[in-house]
């Protein structure tokens, strides 16, 4: 069973938003609450290499890739940059710490990168900026004789 396509659309949308809300809000704290360099302290004693590069790269990315995800805009290159930047949390912070995100695990890294991964891989949806730049073309019928 396949769920009509405006009911699809909008749930596409909601995903995006809520977790490009997440992202950026994440962003945001490593870059104004607890700033680039006290991100670097902490990925220093995680033993994240190249710590302050991997701070302003998963503030970077958090940042602007949330707020694509909410735009609707460059959602498979945001999406799989989200997921990549999940992988080093996961790896780096919270796999040793088992599931629960009240123990300091994996459970929130893990969702967020699968939705971005599933987005990167379905795309923004008809109601984004991806769709309102590229949508039309891509729905257009290609010229006769070509494929």
């Amino acid at each position: 069973m396949t769920l009509p396509t405006t009911v699809r659309d909008v749930a596409m949308l909601l995903a995006r938003i809520g977790v490009g809300i997440v992202f950026f809000a994440h962003g945001w704290q490593k870059l104004v609450t607890n700033g680039v360099d006290g991100t670097a302290a902490f990925f220093d004693k995680a033993g994240v290499p190249l710590p302050t590069v991997s701070a302003w790269f998963a503030t970077g990315v958090e940042l602007l890739g949330g707020a694509a995800l909410i735009l609707g805009a460059v959602v498979p290159i945001a999406g799989v940059l989200l997921a990549l930047d999940m992988l080093g949390a996961f790896i780096f912070v919270h796999a040793g710490n088992g599931l629960f995100v009240d123990k300091g695990g994996y459970e929130l890294v893990l969702v967020l990168g699968a939705a971005s991964l599933l987005l990167a891989a379905v795309g923004a949806g008809r109601l984004s900026v991806d769709h309102l730049l590229t949508g039309r073309r891509a729905a257009e019928p290609a010229p006769a004789g070509r494929a």
